[in-house]
């Protein structure tokens, strides 16, 4: 049986200061989606467990979408639906709300957020492509203050992020597209009703004035360490029109970076082309293409 303290955050500084007192032996529960599953099921990762700290209570601070004239702003305690249902979203960041709506069931989207979605450091997070694609920035609160890195530099690996002792995520900052940007995602999962990735793609292309691609952003889920960009694959793309050979084509440009990061293993004959065809589909489906 896995015994803890339940505490309930009062305020910003509250919840710094239970997280620099508890340290690593202290965890957040915004939704609950993962963490109630894992303390019931008796997870080895949280037998040291002393405290959970409950955020819920902080949602008028935490739990928004908003803009400005450069930057989209959202609150951790955003739900998947919310993101889902956001006209901004909708506008701004179209495959952010799209990633979202195909977390789980509608009980766990209604509940899970993307604070947790990100905090959880879990590679199969199906909004974390489309943020990072978006070169979305985190902001994170501790007892010293505000400090923002980019959302990539914040992962150091599976299950681990870059938090110092009392820090937490405070918000996301995503700069808005250029016009004439469209985005695409995809997702393999494995045949049940509520799949979890085993991967995914998002995709974002900008396109000039003669229809040929000036900026183009991909990031592929589930592959790599730490989640990033592939650059290599992008700048097949920039100064091409859309193609299904192009596509392809940017596809096996991810499955060569992934092998060359990852190193061949038992699983790379089945992920390679799952890879190529993953690519494929967001950026065809960024493009309008029919597939």
């Amino acid at each position: 049986m896995i015994t803890y303290e339940y505490r309930r955050a009062e305020s910003l500084e509250d919840a710094a200061s239970v997280l620099e007192k508890y340290g690593d032996t202290a965890r957040i529960v915004a939704g609950g989606t993962d963490i109630m599953v894992q303390i019931h099921e008796k997870d080895k990762r949280w037998e040291n467990l002393k405290c959970l700290l409950d955020m819920t209570y902080l949602e008028n601070e935490l739990r928004y979408i908003s803009e400005d004239s450069e930057n989209v702003y959202i609150g951790p305690l955003s739900t998947h639906t919310d993101l889902e249902n956001s006209e901004i979203i909708k506008k701004y960041l179209p495959f952010l709300g799209e990633a979202s709506s195909t977390v789980g069931s509608p009980q766990i989207r209604n509940r899970g957020t993307i604070g947790g979605s990100i905090g959880n450091a879990f590679p199969a997070s199906d909004p974390l492509p489309a943020l990072v694609a978006a070169d979305a920035v985190v902001v994170l609160y501790g007892l010293c203050g505000k400090r923002s890195i980019l959302l990539k530099d914040l992962y150091e690996g599976k299950g681990k992020l870059a938090l110092r002792r009392g820090e937490f995520i405070r918000e996301f900052i995503v700069p808005k597209f250029p016009e004439g940007t469209v985005t695409g995602f995809s997702k393999l999962g494995r045949r049940k009703a509520l799949a979890i990735s085993r991967l995914n793609c998002a995709a974002a292309l900008t396109f000039g004035e003669k229809g040929e691609i000036t900026r183009a952003r991909i990031c592929p889920g589930c592959i790599f360490i730490v989640p990033d960009r592939v650059e290599k694959a992008e700048k097949l793309l920039i100064g091409e029109k859309p193609s299904e050979k192009l596509f392809y084509e940017a596809g096996r440009a991810v499955s060569d970076v992934m092998i060359e990061r990852t190193g061949v293993r038992w699983s790379t004959e089945y992920k390679k082309p799952a890879v190529e065809e993953i690519v494929f589909r967001a950026l065809a489906a960024a493009a309008g293409m029919e597939v």
